[in-house]
């Protein structure tokens, strides 16, 4: 009894956001996690493996179309499913 889906690749680069060229329904299907530095993140909107940063947003600043401001924060991450 194996219940494991295929589950597709991860990509270099994520983005939370449907209208940014770096989304991908398929892997949001299943539970990611991303590390950045050894630590768990869980408020990560936008990630680069290969360049080493995530996005993350600004505390409760947000532009004017009420998308939240998001700084970037290099190091080492790891991108994995749950």
């Amino acid at each position: 009894m194996n219940d494991t889906v295929a589950r597709p690749d991860l990509p270099d680069r994520l983005s939370v956001h449907p209208r940014s060229p770096h989304y991908n329904a398929e892997v949001f299907a299943h539970d990611i996690g991303i590390r950045l530095n050894g630590k768990e993140r869980f408020d990560v909107e936008e990630y680069c493996i290969s360049e080493g940063w995530v996005k993350v947003p600004a505390g409760k600043a947000v532009d004017r179309r009420g998308n939240a401001l998001l700084i970037s924060i290099k190091g080492t991450v790891e991108a994995y499913y749950r």
